[in-house]
């Protein structure tokens, strides 16, 4: 019985983790990982750090959707984002909503 709990919860593990490791193949085959980690700013901020930053933010969604794909600046300092139109918008939106899930 013991071991049918413990199958279960690994199973359940498992699953939980398959689309956070699917969207984090999705950003490296999208070479966002060249600027971005999940938890630490390398050029660019961290995908932890501006879920944070966009927390509560009803428009965040539409207004990252729009600078990943066209790029831009400012916003966390001098380096600019490059503009992303190689992307699918498909795979730019998951991505989004993953980073602004808080990319786990």
């Amino acid at each position: 019985m013991k071991s049918v709990v413990i199958s279960a919860l690994v199973a359940a593990a498992v699953l939980a983790s398959a689309p956070a490791l699917a969207n984090l193949e999705l950003a490296k085959k999208s070479n966002c990982l060249a600027c971005h980690a999940v938890a630490t700013k390398v050029v660019g901020p961290s995908y932890q750090d501006v879920a944070k930053k966009y927390a509560g933010d009803k428009t965040a969604e539409a207004k990252l959707i729009d600078k990943v794909k066209k790029g831009g600046s400012g916003t966390w300092g001098a380096i600019p984002m490059p503009p992303n139109a190689q992307v699918k918008d498909a795979d730019i939106a998951t991505l989004v909503k993953w980073i602004l899930a808080g990319a786990k």
